[in-house]
């Protein structure tokens, strides 16, 4: 890694579950940011990234059902 790469470490822990933790670093390159965003969008990617990381972490499947009553 040259020594002038941005890096991102992404962590989480939970306050519920004991030894439910993972902490990751990545440099911009290997997660496919452009060091050159301006702050508020890296602060989008980084943030959307870090959701797909966790996801991915805890390995959550899940459905949203909206039901509509259909007799109104």
């Amino acid at each position: 890694m040259d020594q002038l790469d941005k890096t991102v470490t992404f962590s989480f822990s939970s306050t519920k579950y004991e030894g439910t933790e993972a902490r990751e670093t990545f440099t911009f390159k290997e997660i496919g940011i452009d060091e050159d965003l301006d702050d508020e969008a890296l602060k989008v990617e980084i943030n959307r990234i870090f959701q797909a990381w966790v996801w991915d972490k805890l390995n959550i499947s899940y459905s949203i059902v909206i039901n509509e009553d259909k007799n109104r």
